[in-house]
This record gives C-alpha cells, sequence and structure tokens, in this order.
C-alpha cells in the first residue's frame, strides 16, 4: 500500500491498557510454554497496531510541522507513550517470571530476556509524569529546529536548506551562511539552553527516582547495553582520541592544502574541495530512479526491496519549509513497509540518504517476516553498521549520480567517515560529563564544548562565528536532545563498517554475504556475538582501532 493511502486512527491508551491487563491475566493462568507463546501473538499484534499508528502520525508531523492535525496527535503521544511503555514492560514481567521461561527464553531469544530485564529497570508508575513532561521538552524544541527562519540573500530558509549555502564553493558565501545560520542560533539559544537544562534535570530526577546514581546509567539500560558498559565506552574513547584524531588532523592538514588554506575554520566544516563538493547530477526524482536501478545490480534482495520502496511510495525526501530538519527510516509493521524521511538539499547528502537509510530499510525489510518481533529491538549499534556498510557496498555506483566527479565524491566520503569519528565520541563525552555533573550552568556547558572542541577537533577554527565561538554548536545535534546517548553507536558502527570497507576491496561478493548474515541475525544475539559471527573483530578489542587507522591511512593520505 502506499503511505498516502495508509489510514490512521488513534489508538485509545484506555483500551490498550485493559487489553494488556488481560493479556498478562491469561499469562499468568497459562499452563504451558506453548500457550504462553501462543498468547504472545496476541501481544505482538497489539504492539504492531500501536507502532503503525504512531509511525503514521509521527511520518506526517513531520512531513509538516504546521499541520494543526497531526500537531495534536504529536501531542497526544507525547502524553501517552509513558503509559505504553509501562504496560508494555509490565506485561513483559509476566513472561519474565514464568515458570516456563526456559521454554519461551528458546523461542524468543536469550537477548529478549536480558532486555526485558533492563526494561524493567528503567521506569515504574512513580516516573511517567517526568516522562511526559521529557517528551514535551523534546517536541517543543523538535519545533524550534523545524521551524527555523534564517534570512539570507533576500530569501527565508530553514535550516536544512542552509546547507548548501554553507557548503558553498565560495568562501565568501560560506562565511554569510554561516554568520545568518550563527545570528539565528544566537537568538533562540537561551530558550535552547532553558529547554536543554531542564532536560538535564527531568532525566536526572527520573534515574534518582529508579534508583540510579545518574542519568547515563538510565540510559544505557534504555538503550539496551546489554552486552557492554560505561568502561568499555570509555576506553573505545580513549583509543578514538589516541589514534583517530591525530589521523583526522592529517586530514584536515590535507584538505586545508586542497582548500588554499593555512587552517580549516567552522566555514570548511563539510567542505572537501576548491571548486566546491561534488554533487549530485539529475533532479531528485531521478536520484531515486538511479538509486533503483543500482539497488536492481546490487543483489536480487535489494532489487526486490527497493522496487516495493518505489512502488509504494516509502520516500518522502523533498526538501521544504516547515518540514522536519533531518532524515530517518522508520517501519510500519501492519504494512511491512520501511519508510524514509530526508530532507534532500542538491549535495552529495542526497546520495548519503539513498545509501545509509536504504541500508536501514533493507535490513527491516528482508526481516520483516521474522515471527519473532522482539527481534527488531536490535541495539542501534548493530542497526547503524546496515546503514553505514551500504554507503561502502555502493561505491562501484557513484558514477550514476555524480558523473566525472564521483572520484572526488569517494575520496571526499571515505575522508569524511574519519572525520566524523572524533566529533561522535566527542558528543558522547560531552553527555557523560553533563549527565554526571547534571547542575552545570548553560555557560559551564558551553564551556566543556569549547575544551572538548580543542581536544576531539583542535584543527578547526571557531572564533570567527559567534555562536560556535561561545560553545554552542552541540546545540545544532538533535540526537543530544531527543535520544541521548545514541550517538556513540554511529562511532562504534562506523568501526565495523570500515572492516567491512577493507574486506570488500579483497573480496566483494564474500564481504556481501557476510553483510547480509549480519542483517538476517537482526537482534537475535547480542551485539558482540554478531559481529564477530560474520568475521568482524570488536571495537572495544585492544588493537582494532589503531589497525584500522593503519589501513585507512594508506588509502586517504
Amino acid at each position: 500500500m502506499k503511505f498516502k493511502d495508509m489510514p490512521y486512527e488513534r489508538p485509545d491508551i484506555e483500551v490498550l491498557e485493559r487489553k494488556i491487563d488481560e493479556l498478562i491475566k491469561k499469562q499468568q493462568d497459562a499452563k504451558s510454554g506453548e500457550e504462553q507463546f501462543e498468547i504472545n501473538k496476541e501481544y505482538y499484534t497489539l504492539r504492531k497496531d500501536f507502532e503503525t499508528a504512531y509511525n503514521i502520525a509521527y511520518i506526517r508531523h513531520d512531513a509538516d510541522s504546521t499541520d494543526e492535525l497531526y500537531e495534536k496527535e504529536n501531542d497526544y503521544f507525547d502524553e501517552i507513550l509513558p503509559r505504553w511503555s509501562n504496560a508494555c514492560i509490565k506485561y513483559s514481567r509476566a513472561l519474565f517470571d514464568s515458570p516456563y521461561r526456559a521454554y519461551l527464553e528458546e523461542k524468543l531469544g536469550p537477548v529478549t530476556f536480558k532486555n526485558m530485564e533492563l526494561d524493567d529497570k528503567s521506569i515504574s508508575e512513580e516516573i511517567l509524569p517526568l516522562m511526559q513532561e521529557e517528551n514535551a521538552l523534546t517536541s517543543r524544541y523538535d519545533k524550534i529546529i523545524a521551524t527555523a527562519k534564517i534570512e539570507f540573500e533576500g530569501e527565508t530558509y530553514n535550516l536544512s536548506l542552509m546547507g548548501p549555502f554553507a557548503r558553498n564553493k565560495d568562501r565568501n558565501i560560506r562565511k554569510k551562511a554561516n554568520k545568518a545560520i550563527s545570528d539565528w542560533f544566537m537568538s533562540v539559544t537561551d530558550e535552547i539552553d532553558e529547554i536543554y537544562d531542564s532536560l538535564v534535570k527531568n532525566r536526572t530526577a527520573q534515574a534518582k527516582a529508579l534508583g540510579f546514581e545518574s542519568f547515563t546509567d538510565l540510559a544505557y539500560c534504555r538503550m539496551h547495553r546489554n552486552s557492554y558498559d560505561k568502561a568499555n565506552v570509555e576506553i573505545f574513547r580513549k583509543q578514538i582520541k589516541e589514534y583517530f584524531v591525530p589521523f583526522v588532523a592529517e586530514l584536515a592538514e590535507k584538505r586545508a592544502k586542497r582548500l588554499g588554506l593555512d587552517k580549516l575554520a567552522d566555514t570548511e566544516i563539510g567542505v572537501y574541495f576548491k571548486d566546491g563538493n561534488p554533487a549530485p547530477v539529475g533532479s531528485p526524482e531521478e536520484i531515486l530512479r538511479s538509486g533503483q536501478e543500482m539497488y536492481s545490480d546490487l543483489s536480487a534482495e535489494t532489487k526486490e526491496y527497493m522496487d516495493f520502496m518505489m512502488e509504494n511510495e516509502l520516500f518522502d525526501v523533498f526538501g521544504r519549509k516547515n518540514k522536519a530538519a533531518g532524515g530517518y527510516q522508520t517501519y510500519i509493521p501492519n504494512y511491512e513497509s520501511p519508510f524514509i524521511f530526508a530532507n534532500f538539499n542538491g549535495t552529495s547528502g542526497d546520495i548519503d540518504v539513498i545509501t545509509h537509510e536504504c541500508g536501514h530499510g533493507f535490513q527491516c525489510f528482508i526481516t520483516r517476516k521474522d515471527e519473532i518481533l522482539d527481534h527488531n529491538n536490535l541495539g542501534m549499534e548493530t542497526a547503524e553498521i546496515h546503514s553505514m556498510s551500504m554507503e561502502y557496498f555502493t561505491y562501484g555506483w557513484m558514477k550514476n549520480f555524480f558523473g566525472d566527479r564521483y572520484k572526488d565524491y569517494l575520496e571526499m566520503h571515505l575522508e569524511d567517515a574519519c572525520t566524523f569519528l572524533p566529533y561522535g565520541t566527542m558528543v558522547d563525552e560531552f553527555q557523560h560529563i553533563v549527565y554526571d555533573n547534571p547542575e552545570m550552568t548553560p555557560v559551564e556547558r558551553k564551556e566543556t564544548w569549547k575544551k572538548l572542541e580543542q581536544e576531539y577537533r583542535p584543527y578547526i577554527d571557531f572564533e570567527d562565528t559567534e555562536f560556535f565561538a561561545l560553545g554552542g554548536f552541540w546545540q545544532k545535534q538533535t540526537h543530544i536532545f531527543d535520544v541521548p546517548f545514541y550517538y556513540i553507536d554511529y562511532v562504534l558502527a562506523s568501526i565495523c563498517a570500515m572492516q567491512f570497507k577493507i574486506k570488500m576491496d579483497d573480496d566483494f561478493k564474500a564481504a556481501w554475504e557476510k553483510y547480509l548474515e549480519l542483517c538476517k541475525l537482526s537482534g537475535s544475539d547480542y551485539y558482540t556475538n554478531m559481529i564477530k559471527k560474520v568475521g568482524l573483530n570488536s571495537p572495544f578489542e585492544d588493537g582494532v582501532v589503531v589497525e584500522i587507522v593503519e589501513k585507512l591511512a594508506k588509502k586517504v593520505i
């Protein structure tokens, strides 16, 4: 079914809670594991109905943040999501405490029960009002970002549509664009500070009410960090700082020379060539068709996926005013339909949507028949391997998108992927510091960010742009507000995707088969086990990061 034809009906939380209570009673009265497994299918149906309604409303709200109907639905979900989560966790307890757990664990998998344990620690009736307040705060931030009105050269743009100007080949245009963006952020930074301060205090209160020392510990439970902990992540961050930061500093020096500069400034973030970054050729519609041709060539599985996406109009990628910023892939379970949301703006980022987000969508599509719904609850450090690796697996088709400049794109993409790792790690360390010190003032948070910039990105000068010079860059990063502690998952996944890149350069077919195997594993096992099954080394192991740096250096320096 085409997305535009999918009906929406608001789920009644009162009815859902009653149905969950009825299912809990049935589970408690069940006489066998087999009976419980069949009852669990009824629960899966409820979950799919709810997630279908929620995702349809979420997408349509993001498509036009001024649509009053879906604005109200968004507010409604902000209010009921904590109640729904609480009801689902109450149901999970009935399975977790089952006398037939051994049978259920064999059917549903041990990861499902470990995640139930983490979920059970993550919520209580007591904190539901705090969770509702948290949702309202993140929606308030999202609306500020989505409805940004930036005056530039006599026109009004949102943040996404300012992207091409901020990466223009003319440095003067970039400077003007950065100043316009900075001026807009300066006009709202106090409000964003107030929102984030409230979020930090709210999340800390949730954590304390649940018996955690800090929100960091609660966030790790909510992110289903079921096979590694804060200590592992801290060791990983140190490896990035020790090996990737100096490596990226070399890349930055090389890029500065390429651009005819002594040192990179914030005006060069995302800019790689003096004559401008390679831009996709063709209209947005032609880009989508080229994507369909590419996936038709790549494999039978990717052909089936992309044909389905195009036939059912499961892309909303054209940039518009009042459209939410950023991009994502989500899944509409009752229609077995991935959906991709983005903002094409005429830059190479448009092609990254066709590769990265389609990597997510492809994995959802090939596992859509899995009867164990819990396998879809895979950790994001795993999910991002699917997307980031697809960016590399599609390198061979970039000429279709960039014409004569496809080699420039490949050079830029690999360099940019390496450059991202210190930034992504910095975002994670910033959040650890913030939530370990919840009484920090907004000024202290910005000072903390400035200090981290010197540790992770010392090769960039931010002093000429007021907002960035104040240490405000992090306020652009929506993940910090909406999904705290998510960002390190990109970095962990990137280390795995880079291993796939190295492997595919030696044997593309063998690497693709291992990638396909990982996609099909979904969330059926622990992250650390799954990557080993497909021949990847854990990012937490000593020597893995430095080995990748050494191999990539031969390709990009």
